[in-house]
């Protein structure tokens, strides 16, 4: 259908949304249904490599994938065949994991220019991104998406703005209360999102997006304001709590939690790329069959200002040419298989060992008998007379070829996985005996789960922007971000939207798996005596021993504010606030009012602010002077 026939309003912010008859909103649920079902079945491959791996990983290793396109238990061939599972899937997973859990990139905010109101704006959002990521559980969101792209090879944050958090602001007209709203991440699973193409090589390469979920029908209802008639919906979840806690029993096919959730809706969002006719893209959303909004993309979160899809896509393994991640699970399968078939075999071998085989004539002995209680010590065995006695059969022994195939696919999963058994084990290879080749051992061996870690950084990145750019859209009243470091000092910033002018974020930590804290703090003792702390006179200044305390991990042993800190804040903050009624105190370090009052008098910001500004912050540095001058008298005078 043509959007031509439709009728179009600008709201208040601009945005436009599309009305449309009956019959209309008919065909616009028809097409998106239409799109949907067509994505799932493009989709289906993957979704049964997704299932498959889930089962493997929590020990349904007897699936497989059946040619009508469903995943199921494969059923024995003989009665007396042994069925075991020897999961060594799991703790590769739960190895990857633990060191992937250490990946908690920090990110800085670089300023415009150098000007003093940018570095100070620069300073505001790195400050907002530490107070979001608090209050966001941001570390258990990232635990929680890597165990899913760990296991099915991708997963999705969704950031968006919820107007329903926050402080009350007020009361709307009905009554109903009013908040200031506040930005929300939440994780996907694969399966919830579907592309207009599985080629596409990123999320911004799509040229549509649908995200299917679902949601408690009262839930929808509120959100939505219409009312829905839920009930049993069926979704695949993934219970990565209990996973990460180190769950990796076997359980069956049913508990791969393809659970049942009642009162429920679908919820259908499709969010369309911005194109040339269309700037703003467009957001359609429809629930439980009935469209419920259709109009522009509601979030600015794209470079340059432009509006753009609120996902973000963590892989674990690119796969050229696809959409969607690898993951080592997928690897790992065929060797799962293979060790379950080598071990269950060997098994086998000393049940026939241990139990023997028994050999009897046909008719000679009560076989009933000897098949309820066989040959055990003490039985008095009756034979018929004239037929051969009983006996058991050679079996032999167990071949070596089950000890060296064991062995041999021991070692495979250490190729294919990249995990080893100095990660998996914690234990030292016996031909290892030189601390060096250790660490180098250890260098080279968590350098494998680079890749993976490279991408968990670059989606903490692609977050923390569009959490300040979501700030700059929505946050239109005073917030108050108050941030504790780790030597107990606070800072409380109030700010809107407009003062994030700074989103130029960039990654200020190394690889967190290269260097350990212990490692961090033993090149910080070697700094320490080589004397790279000391200033000129080989003495450490106050403000460098609370650093290196805070950098050892004791920085509350020896609370102590640093007052020259403090005096170039409050120097800062004249600077910016500049007034008539600010004049110097008696509190004030004049020597450091002075030099920074001086230095930001010669910025193009300082300038920009006119003669007058200026003239009153020379008169402002003349007063500094002149107090500091009395100072020095009087020190003279005692001496």
């Amino acid at each position: 259908m043509s959007e031509k026939t439709a009728k179009k309003q600008l709201n208040s912010k601009n945005e436009e949304k599309y009305f449309y008859s009956k019959d209309e909103d008919e065909l616009i649920v028809k097409s998106v249904l239409e799109d949907y079902e067509r994505r799932k079945e493009e989709r289906r491959t993957f979704d049964l490599i997704w299932q498959l791996n889930m089962n493997f990983v929590l020990g349904n290793q007897y699936t497989s994938i059946l040619p009508s396109g469903e995943v199921s238990e494969t059923e024995k061939d003989y009665s007396w065949e042994c069925r075991d599972v020897y999961n060594h899937i799991a703790p590769i997973i739960e190895t990857r994991l633990a060191k992937l859990n250490k990946v908690r990139p920090s990110v800085s905010v670089r300023p415009f220019s150098s000007e003093q109101s940018d570095v100070y704006c620069a300073k505001l959002s790195k400050a907002i991104l530490d107070f979001s990521s608090h209050k966001l559980k941001l570390n258990k969101l990232i635990s929680e998406a890597t165990c899913w792209s760990e296991v099915c090879g991708t997963a999705f944050y969704k950031i968006m703005w919820n107007s329903a958090l926050g402080k009350i602001i007020g009361e709307n007209e009905y009554k109903q209360k009013i908040y200031e709203g506040d930005v929300d991440v939440c994780v996907c699973s694969p399966f919830e999102i579907f592309p207009d193409s599985n080629s596409a090589s990123d999320v911004d390469d799509c040229a549509s997006i649908i995200h299917a979920r679902i949601m408690p029908a009262d839930e929808a209802s509120q959100m939505f304001n219409t009312t829905f008639t839920g009930g049993d919906k069926y979704a695949f979840t993934f219970d990565t709590n209990s996973f990460m806690n180190g769950f990796s029993g076997r359980s069956n096919v049913s508990k791969l939690t393809k659970s049942v959730k009642h009162d429920h809706v679908l919820v259908l969002e499709k969010h369309i790329k911005p194109t040339r006719e269309n700037p703003n893209g467009k957001l359609i959303i429809i629930v439980e069959n009935k469209l419920v909004y259709d109009g522009d993309m509601p979030f600015i979160i794209s470079e340059d200002g432009k509006r753009g899809y609120p996902f973000i896509r963590q892989i674990s393994v690119r796969d050229i040419g696809s959409f969607w991640g690898g993951s080592v699970v997928e690897r790992c399968i065929p060797i799962q298989r293979a060790y379950n078939a080598i071990k269950n075999r060997k098994h086998e071998y000393l049940n026939r060992i241990t139990g023997g085989v028994l050999a009897v004539e046909d008719g000679s002995v009560d076989i009933d008998d000897l098949e309820d209680d066989g040959l055990k010590p003490g039985k008095i065995l009756v034979y018929r007379a004239g037929s051969p006695v009983p006996r058991y059969m050679d079996t032999g022994s167990v071949p070596y070829d089950f000890n060296r195939e064991e062995d041999r696919l021991l070692s495979e999963f250490i190729t294919v996985s990249g995990v080893s058994e100095l990660m998996r084990d914690s234990s030292v290879p016996t031909s290892v005996t030189s601390g060096v080749a250790l660490s180098l051992l250890i260098e080279q061996d968590e350098t494998r789960l680079a890749v993976t870690a490279e991408n968990i950084r670059e989606s903490v990145l692609a977050l923390s922007k569009m959490i300040l750019r979501l700030y700059k859209q929505f946050a239109n009243t005073k917030r108050l971000a108050r941030i504790a470091d780790d030597n107990g000092d606070i800072e409380v910033y109030y700010f809107t939207g407009t003062d994030i002018t700074s989103q130029d974020i960039v990654l200020d930590t190394i690889n967190e798996l290269t260097q350990s804290p212990a490692q961090k703090r033993s090149m910080m003792l070697e700094m320490f005596k080589l004397g790279l702390f000391h200033d000129e006179n080989g003495k450490l200044s106050d403000r460098t021993r609370y650093k290196l305390l805070e950098g050892l991990g004791f920085g509350l042993w020896d609370y102590s504010q640093d007052e020259r800190t403090l005096q170039v804040k409050n120097a800062n903050f004249e600077n910016l606030h500049f007034s008539e009624d600010i004049r110097p105190s008696d509190i004030d370090n004049h020597k450091i009012h002075i030099e920074e009052h001086r230095k930001f008098m010669l910025t193009e910001e300082a300038k920009e602010k006119g003669p007058k500004y200026l003239e009153m912050l020379r008169k402002h540095i003349v007063s500094h002077k002149a107090m500091l001058l009395q100072e020095n008298a009087l020190n003279e005078n005692k001496n």
